[in-house]
């Protein structure tokens, strides 16, 4: 093909570039699941009915080509169809190396799609895999505990729930007021940046369904392994359940949760809502007050008086905006001890150390979610079936695994430390790279000009093997 010169050249071009692929990056995600022995821990818990004379590509290969396809963006299942024959893709989704090459072909759309649809409640004829989504999940918490050099003394669990919109009327999907529309409604569980939980939940659900049961099987595995480790719970409002509450403080588990406002919580807190008046009017700017006060409620719905933390914003022309929180943290807490430093010849420094150094930090899990959802399409939930949709928001949770030890194993102190798995996709595995077989090696050529060498680089020293 010839297209217009350049000055006194001919430009030509035409299809003969030999093996090319655009995410060579892809390796450093295989080096990463290697390191995690990834893909046979998650295919202990996928039950594989298939005929074993008839199997082209083994449960590894297909979880490992699923999982690695949507850390590098290609979020739907057909878009296998066009990758089957991408020779980087067979280095990375690939298991079985004994036989010294790629498969000719990788597994298309139509047998991944299998993979997510179930056994037991599919047509047997054509579903053959069953997965175990609890013993799944749970493997999310066995790798943030791996993830560790020796136990923390202290860990902070942050909670949440959000909507995934469906698509139609699917197993589950119901109209929420809240969102106010047709949804999902999942629930999570992040340590920091480790998810721990990615449970899929019907649209009209309670926001705080399940999260007793959830939190209790979370902190008992994780016991198992650091019976020591201290243990603080935060949520929002959803989740200051009088069970969730009891349970904590039975198991040795701090908590803090937003609570909802009403006339009595509003009314026990005058004293500081009127000194937050007084200190407006006197200064002519916002002013933020802090305080504390032991609270139960009028019903007698909890068994004994709890802490509230009273936070009161007060700005000129304005009505003050107030928020309680209730937490099991007082003095004598170390976590408490430590933070309340910050604020050395502040009246109210526990409160606002609580709120403010304590609480407020658990919004960095929205971003976590963010990550999850729209990075890694944890919002791909539109399968027919609840079970299939539930898999495949834990595949996206095991894709945003893949890509947070990579940041955290081999990334740490470049620029790209912190990013999203969208910028580190878009920066470090989206290189094209001619990639040459022989008989003794296989070579993978990245161009001389890519701008993020360094960083991955970095990235190869941290996470290749020790020769």
């Amino acid at each position: 093909m010839q297209f217009s010169d350049f000055g006194r050249r001919r430009v030509l071009a035409a299809f003969d570039g030999g093996e090319i692929t655009s995410d060579a990056g892809g390796l450093l995600l295989r080096e990463t699941a290697c390191q995690l022995n990834l893909w046979s821990r998650m295919a202990r818990y996928v039950d594989d009915h298939r005929d074993p004379a008839r199997v082209a590509h083994g449960l590894s290969d297909l979880l490992a080509q699923r999982i690695i396809g949507i850390a590098l963006g290609y979020e739907d299942v057909e878009d296998h169809n066009d990758l089957r024959n991408d020779p980087c893709l067979k280095l990375t989704a690939t298991t079985n190396t004994q036989q010294g090459h790629p498969p000719r072909r990788l597994a298309g759309a139509s047998t991944l799609g299998r993979l997510e649809q179930d056994f037991i409640e599919g047509d047997r004829r054509y579903h053959k895999f069953a997965a175990r989504t609890s013993q799944l999940q749970d493997l999310y918490v066995e790798l943030f505990v791996e993830s560790y050099d020796a136990p923390p003394d202290h860990i902070t669990l942050d909670i949440d729930a959000t909507d995934i919109k469906t698509h139609g009327h699917q197993d589950g999907g119901f109209f929420n007021g809240y969102y106010e529309h047709r949804c999902f409604l999942p629930l999570y569980i992040y340590c920091g940046p480790h998810l721990l939980l990615s449970r899929l939940r019907a649209g009209n659900t309670d926001g705080a369904r399940g999260a007793k049961k959830a939190i209790k099987r979370i902190v008992g595995r994780i016991r198992a392994h650091w019976p020591k480790v201290k243990i603080l719970i935060r949520g929002d409002s959803g989740f200051a359940r009088k069970n969730l509450m009891n349970w904590c403080e039975a198991n040795r588990v701090d908590y803090i949760f937003g609570l909802p406002r009403n006339t009595w919580l509003l009314h026990k807190a005058r004293k500081i809502r009127s000194r937050a008046a007084v200190a407006m009017v006197e200064s002519n700017a916002a002013v933020e007050i802090f305080g504390h006060f032991s609270h139960q409620p009028k019903s007698g719905s909890w068994p004994r008086p709890r802490q509230v933390i009273c936070k009161t914003l007060h700005r000129p022309g304005q009505d003050q905006r107030v928020r309680f929180l209730v937490t099991s943290l007082n003095w004598n807490t170390p976590l408490v001890i430590r933070e309340v430093k910050a604020f050395p010849n502040d009246r109210d420094a526990m409160a606002r150390a609580i709120y403010q150094n304590i609480y407020c930090p658990r919004g960095d899990m929205e971003n976590r979610i963010k990550d999850c959802q729209l990075d890694l399409f944890g919002h791909q939930t539109s399968a027919h079936g609840f079970k299939p949709n539930q898999l495949r928001l834990i595949f996206a949770g095991f894709a945003y695994v893949l890509m947070t030890q990579l940041r955290l194993r081999a990334l740490k102190g470049t620029d790209l430390a912190r990013a999203a798995p969208n910028t580190i996709r878009q920066k470090l595995l989206r290189i094209g790279a001619r990639i040459t077989p022989s008989i003794r090696r296989i070579k993978i050529s990245m161009p001389t000009a890519c701008p993020y060498q360094n960083i991955f680089l970095t990235a190869w020293q941290a996470l290749r093997a020790p020769t």
